[in-house]
C-alpha cells in the first residue's frame, strides 16, 4: 500500500485554482491604472464628457484599491508561490489607487477656488484671452468675494517686486512664461502685459494666465493671474502655476 506521505501533494505544489485569485488580482490593479491613464485623452478626444471621464477615475481608482486589497490578503494569507503575485497585486492596486485619493484629499482640504492672483484688490485683467474664453464654463471677471478664501488658503500668494526697469521685467517675464510651457496669446508692451494658455496634461484643461508689469520706484512690480475655464475647484493648480512662474522670475534673476 501506497503511504499516506505519498498520496498528499506536497506544501509547494500550487493547483491553478490557488494561483488564479492573485492572477485575477493583478489583472485587475492594471486594469484600473489603465482605465484612469484614459480618462484624459478619452474626454480630450470626445469620447466622453467631463462628468463620464471622472466617473472612470472614481471607479478605476476604486477597482485597483479593490484589487490592492485582494492582493494583500493573498500576501499574507496565501501559500508561498501565491504570496509574490499577491505582494505585486497590493503595490500595483495601491499606486493605481494613490493619485486619485490623493487628488480627493486635495479637493477637500484645499480652498474650493478657480481664479488666484497675486493682486486681489486690482487683479490683473483679461483682454487678448477673452475670445478664447467664449465658450468657458468660468466667466473670466473676478470674484472679489473669493479674496478671503485666498488668503486664508494661500496666503504666501502675491506680487514680487524687481529692481529692473518694465520693459526689461516684461522679458523676463516672457522667457519665464515659455519656459513654463505656455502657449503666449499676447504680449503687449504698451500695457506691460501678457496672457498666457496653459494645458494640464491628461484632460488638457484649459487655464488662462494674465501677467501684468507696473512701474515700482526705481524698478518694477510683477502680478500674476491664472484662472481656470472649467471646474468650480482647480485642485490647486492655478496656485501652483503662480509659485512655479514666480520661482522661474527668481531663478533668471541677472
Amino acid at each position: 500500500m501506497e503511504s499516506t506521505a505519498a498520496l498528499t501533494a506536497p506544501d509547494d505544489v500550487v493547483t491553478l485554482d490557488k494561483l488564479w485569485p492573485a492572477w485575477a488580482a493583478v489583472v485587475l490593479a492594471l486594469l484600473g491604472i489603465a482605465a484612469e491613464l484614459i480618462a484624459g485623452p478619452g474626454y480630450r478626444l470626445g469620447w466622453w464628457g467631463l462628468g463620464p471621464g471622472l466617473q472612470l477615475i472614481r471607479w478605476a481608482a476604486i477597482t485597483a484599491l479593490a484589487a490592492g486589497l485582494i492582493g494583500a490578503a493573498l500576501a499574507f494569507l496565501g501559500g508561498r508561490r501565491t504570496r509574490p503575485i499577491g505582494f505585486a497585486a497590493l503595490l500595483i492596486g495601491f499606486a493605481g489607487a494613490a493619485p486619485p485619493a490623493w487628488f480627493y484629499y486635495q479637493l477637500q482640504h484645499l480652498p474650493k477656488l478657480h481664479d488666484i492672483s497675486t493682486d486681489t484688490d486690482n487683479p490683473p485683467q483679461f483682454v487678448a484671452a477673452l475670445p478664447l474664453r467664449s465658450s468657458a464654463h468660468n466667466a473670466p471677471t473676478y470674484d472679489p468675494t473669493t479674496a478671503d478664501a485666498q488668503r486664508r488658503g494661500y496666503p504666501d500668494i502675491g506680487p514680487m517686486a524687481l529692481d529692473e526697469p518694465p520693459a526689461q521685467a516684461l522679458e523676463r517675464a516672457a522667457i519665464a512664461a515659455r519656459s513654463m510651457g505656455w502657449d503666449i496669446v499676447a504680449i503687449d508692451p504698451q500695457a506691460l502685459r501678457i496672457e498666457a494658455t496653459a494645458t494640464s496634461l491628461l484632460f488638457g484643461f484649459k487655464d488662462d494666465v494674465v501677467i501684468r508689469i507696473a512701474p515700482r520706484g526705481g524698478g518694477s512690480r510683477i502680478d500674476v493671474r491664472s484662472q481656470s475655464r472649467v471646474g468650480g475647484s482647480d485642485f490647486g493648480a492655478n496656485a501652483k502655476r503662480i509659485h512655479s512662474f514666480m520661482q522661474q522670475i527668481a531663478s533668471s534673476a541677472p
